[in-house]
C-alpha cells in the first residue's frame, strides 16, 4: 500500500471524529424542554379518569376542560425525582387564578397519595391514570410534562421535562396568559 493512502487511512477517523463533534457542538445550548406535539391547537383528547383511590379530590375527564377557564393539566408521578424538583413551582401556580388538574401517570394510589401528603397539593382536581392510557393519548414522553388548555378545551402549550423557576416565569406563565386572550 502507497503512503500517501496510509495516511490518508490515518486520517479519516480524525475527520470523522471532527466532523461528529461539530454536530454535537452545534446543539448544546438547546432547549431540551420544546418538543414539538401535534395535539398543540387541538382539541383534548376523549378520556375520563377517576380519582386516585383514597384521595377525597376528584378525577376529571376531557369535559371538564371546556367552558372552565383556562387549565394546566401536569403529568406527575411519585416516583418521578424531577417530579419533586418542579412541585413547588406548581404550589406557587395554586396561587394564581387558574385551576391545575393533575394527571397522576403509572402510580399506585397510595403512593400518589403519600406524594402529596409530603410535598402538598396543588391541583383542583386529581386524575389516576394506572394504565397510562391517557398519557399515551395526550402524547406524554415521560414524567414531568406540563399542558395548557384553553377555556374551548384545547391545548395550546406543552413543557416536557421540570418545570425551573426560568421556566415557570418565561414560558409557562407567558403561555397561560396567552391561552387566556381568544385566538
Amino acid at each position: 500500500m502507497k503512503p500517501s493512502v496510509r495516511i490518508g487511512l490515518a486520517v479519516l477517523p480524525l475527520i470523522v471524529l471532527a466532523a461528529l463533534l461539530g454536530v454535537f457542538a452545534s446543539q448544546m445550548g438547546r432547549s431540551t424542554s420544546f418538543v414539538p406535539s401535534a395535539l398543540i391547537d387541538k382539541p383534548v383528547p376523549e378520556f375520563a379518569l377517576a380519582s386516585v383511590d383514597g384521595h377525597a379530590q376528584p378525577g376529571f375527564a376531557s369535559a371538564d376542560l371546556t367552558g372552565n377557564g383556562v387549565v394546566v393539566v401536569n403529568v406527575f408521578a411519585s416516583w418521578c425525582v424531577p417530579c419533586r424538583a418542579e412541585h413547588p413551582f406548581l404550589m406557587e401556580l395554586a396561587q394564581e387564578p387558574v385551576k391545575i388538574y393533575g394527571l397522576n401517570y403509572d402510580d399506585p394510589a397510595e403512593n400518589a397519595r403519600a406524594f402529596l401528603a409530603e410535598l402538598g397539593n396543588p391541583y383542583d382536581r386529581v386524575g389516576a391514570d394506572r394504565d397510562r392510557r391517557v398519557g399515551i393519548e395526550w402524547g406524554v414522553y415521560g414524567v414531568p410534562e406540563t399542558f395548557v388548555v384553553d377555556n374551548e378545551g384545547i391545548i395550546r402549550f406543552k413543557h416536557v421535562g421540570p418545570l425551573d423557576q426560568e421556566s415557570y416565569e418565561n414560558v409557562l406563565l407567558p403561555a397561560i396568559e396567552a391561552a387566556r386572550t381568544p385566538a
